[in-house]
C-alpha cells in the first residue's frame, strides 16, 4: 500500500504558486504504515518509489510549462511516525519547514529510519533509556532529501 500511495502522487495535481506559498501545502503528503507492512518492505523499494515519483513530477512540471524553481522533498516525521513529502517553488535551502533541517543526498537513511520505527509516533515504555543532557541546546537538524523538479535544459 505504501509504495502504491507514493507512486500515486504523480496522478494528483501539483500546485506551483510562488505568489501564494500556502496554496502549495496541497502538495504535502504523509504516509504511515502498520508494523507488518514496514517489516515486509525494503528500503530500496521505498527509495525507488520516491525516485520514480520525483522523475514523474519533473515531467509534470515541464509539461505544465512552469518556468521557475520547483523542488520535491522527503523527510521522516518521527514524532508523528510518518514519511512526509511535498513539492513547491522554493529552493532546497529555503523549504517551508518549521524545524531546522539539513539537506541530504541519502534518501535511504530517511526511509530506513521510518521503516525501523517499531512504535510510530510513540515510545515503547520498556525501551526508555536515560538520556544525558546535550552539550548544546540545539536539537539535531531534520534530514531532508530534495530533488530538483526544474526540467533540465532551461
Amino acid at each position: 500500500m505504501l509504495l502504491k500511495d507514493i507512486r500515486a502522487i504523480v496522478t494528483e495535481t501539483v500546485v506551483l504558486s510562488p505568489e501564494d506559498p500556502t496554496a502549495e501545502n496541497a502538495n504535502t503528503n504523509w504516509f504511515g504504515a502498520p508494523p507488518h507492512e514496514r517489516f515486509s518492505l525494503s528500503a530500496d523499494e521505498v527509495v525507488t518509489a520516491f525516485e520514480e515519483t520525483a522523475a514523474g513530477l519533473r515531467t509534470l512540471v515541464a509539461d505544465a510549462g512552469h518556468q521557475g524553481t520547483a523542488t520535491f522533498y522527503v523527510w521522516h516525521d518521527a514524532v508523528a511516525g510518518q514519511l512526509r513529502c511535498s513539492a513547491g517553488t522554493r529552493k532546497p535551502s529555503d523549504l517551508p519547514l518549521v524545524d531546522d533541517y539539513q539537506i541530504t543526498e541519502d534518501l535511504r537513511a530517511i526511509v530506513v529510519e521510518f521503516l525501523e520505527d517499531r512504535a510510530p509516533g510513540s515510545i515503547i515504555w520498556g525501551e526508555l533509556e536515560p538520556v544525558p543532557f546535550p552539550e548544546t541546546d540545539e536539537p539535531p537538524a531534520l534530514a531532508v532529501w530534495a530533488f530538483d523538479l526544474t526540467p533540465f535544459g532551461r
